[in-house]
């Protein structure tokens, strides 16, 4: 993984990784322009990767709200973008080219004199038949640990509810560690980053409606790093088999550690343990 820049202060990073929750052109606008307001009081380099939206309109309306945006983009301080040359660069969606691209956009704005980087992604992409946009969610769970918590930077993933499905939006908005704008229904299986320590908080119910949910999480659990992982599963009320196999084939393909610690074991799982002790060389209870 690439050096992490220095950052001589920094904010807790739960609130650096946000979903933003939005279902008309207000509230976008509202989002958007207290997002840039804040990022030029700071001092921070403000890039916007924009999907649907065009990006003269961006630059439009944040002229209107008063924020001189050309003076900001001759500066060099503010950049508008679109998906397809940062999500989506190359020939699609991919997790590890876009965590190597949050090191080097951060790296250079650092190097111009900026105190971080700040960042607006629209992901309406992520529902459309695009290479890669099923490990979306795998990648918002990921980041937490492999980029927030390393640099200066602080990024609003917007959801914008009239171009995604509800299933869809709560999903995503619900893998990160803050969530704003409109509400965030609750799905049948949510996964959430920890913020104190590498791992998921999974809720819900776990089984054959939500494989694609589990195999994210799993696909999380395989590409982190960090030498140890945990889960924290207090809230989880049902865990079946295919979903423990999905999970203990992550924690045996990680090159980086030892077993996945699981904390709050719903009974589910510790029945499933019992009935498949092979498990059990990859899944380790912390609070028998």
């Amino acid at each position: 993984m690439p050096e992490a820049p220095v950052s001589a202060e920094r904010r807790p990073a739960a609130g650096h990784h946000s979903s933003v929750v939005f279902a008309d052109d207000q509230e976008w606008a509202g989002h958007l322009c207290a997002f840039v307001r804040d990022g030029l009081d700071q001092g921070e380099e403000i890039a916007y990767f924009a999907d649907s939206t065009e990006p003269e309109r961006v630059l439009r309306t944040l002229t209107e709200a008063g924020i001189d945006a050309t003076a900001a983009v001759k500066r060099g301080q503010l950049s508008v973008s679109t998906a397809t040359r940062t999500y989506l660069a190359g020939t699609g969606f991919d997790p590890d080219a876009m965590i190597g691209l949050w090191y080097e956009a951060v790296q250079s704005a650092t190097a111009r004199g900026y105190g971080g980087l700040r960042a607006i992604g629209e992901m309406s992409w992520g529902a459309r038949d695009i290479a890669g946009a099923d490990r979306l969610l795998e990648y918002e769970l990921r980041i937490h640990q492999e980029v927030f918590e390393r640099l200066p930077l602080t990024a609003w993933c917007f959801y914008d509810r009239r171009l995604l499905p509800d299933d869809c939006v709560d999903v995503l908005a619900g893998a990160h560690p803050v969530s704003r704008g409109g509400p965030v229904g609750r799905p049948a299986l949510r996964v959430t980053p920890l913020t104190d320590r590498p791992g998921l908080r999974i809720s819900g119910s776990a089984g054959y409606d939500t494989r694609d949910v589990v195999a994210a999480a799993a696909a999380a659990v395989r590409g982190m790093p960090a030498p140890r992982v945990e889960l924290d599963l207090a809230e989880l009320r049902h865990l079946d088999a295919a979903s423990l196999a999905a999970l203990a084939a992550a924690a045996a393909g990680r090159p980086a550690g030892g077993p996945l610690g699981v904390r709050h074991a719903p009974p589910s799982l510790r029945r499933l343990l019992d009935l498949f002790p092979e498990f059990g060389s990859v899944v380790e209870v912390l609070d028998r």
